[in-house]
């Protein structure tokens, strides 16, 4: 009896042993939002998500704003879903939460396309939407079924916002923050620095590294490129004080100082600078409060002057 009993025992050990872990969700680079991915779907190289190249699959995911909440749920309610085939809509439970779940199948030139479209929002905290857009073709069914579709979107989970990864995809990076800290990396190739406890730029001074397209070639039309960008800031009683041309980082750049008013009327101080590469350009701007700007205009300089091209 007591042999039986101790060959059970080990019997059960050994299944525990075996069993396999459960699977870990993956991130990709630079998003908030992961997912245990099924099949062979690995982390795509073109766009925020994940795909298996070999069956067309792609599950398309966006890391946006609260705010952009209810425009979507709105157009998700809506009774025209642009072709959508076979159209359900329905509450649906996730490992972070509770979101709303589209499906319905589209026609395409290649044949049928499947989807599922899950929106969802994150607690307040995160100022977090969730919209993840899976398409699955029709002879990639078997290996992607419905089933296996709708665990990995229970799957959903959430992480603190990857700082460090984000910056990894600026194509510049920043080699001296001078202080600051990084508030927000923005989608379209820039960040904002900031200096203070809040991320009220109202309150606090901050810097903003930016990238742009299509540059002027000629010197005068660069210094007029220059003043246009600055004036179309979001600056109340803009005044420039100097406009001058120079050279940054071994290359040719222009130099903006100018006094603006604050949200309360207060004085503030703003430094523009653009670096010209070929056709594009990089742009740093700084502002801060008039009685601190002669240590602030150090450190902005000092984030300019780190800057490199990737």
């Amino acid at each position: 009896m007591l042999r039986r009993l101790i060959i059970a025992l080990l019997a059960i050990c050994a299944v525990a042993v075996v069993r396999p872990a459960a699977a870990d969700p993956v991130f990709p680079p630079g998003l908030r939002i992961g997912l245990e991915p099924p099949g062979d779907l690995k982390p795509s190289t073109h766009f925020s998500g994940f795909e298996d190249v070999g069956r067309k699959v792609a599950i398309t995911i966006l890391d946006l704003p609260a705010a952009a909440y209810g425009g979507l749920k709105q157009a998700a309610n809506a009774e025209n879903q642009h072709g959508l085939a076979d159209f359900k809509r329905e509450d649906f439970s996730f490992h972070s939460g509770k979101g709303l779940l589209v499906t319905g199948r589209i026609q395409v030139k290649d044949g049928v396309l499947h989807k599922w479209i899950l929106l969802a929002s994150a607690p307040a905290e995160q100022d977090l939407t969730v919209l993840l857009n899976v398409e699955v073709p029709e002879s990639a069914l078997a290996t992607y079924s419905d089933a296996v579709i709708r665990k990995a979107l229970a799957s959903v989970t959430f992480r603190p916002m990857p700082i460090q990864e984000q910056l990894g995809m600026l194509p510049f990076k920043l080699g001296d923050l001078a202080g600051f800290r990084v508030m927000k990396v923005l989608p379209a190739g820039g960040v904002i620095l900031t200096d203070g406890p809040s991320d009220d730029l109202n309150k606090q001074p901050y810097v903003i590294v930016s990238i742009g397209r299509g540059v002027p070639e000629r010197p005068d039309d660069r210094a007029r490129f220059a003043r246009d960008m600055l004036s179309a800031s979001p600056l109340r009683d803009l005044t420039l004080q100097s406009a001058d041309a120079m050279r940054i980082g071994g290359g040719p750049g222009f130099e903006i100082r100018a006094q603006a008013s604050g949200a309360n009327g207060e004085p503030i101080m703003v430094a523009q600078w653009l670096r010209f590469i070929g056709g594009n350009y990089w742009r740093v701007i700084g502002i801060g409060p008039k009685a601190d700007w002669d240590a602030l205009f150090t450190r902005f300089r000092a984030v300019r002057d780190g800057i490199d091209m990737r």
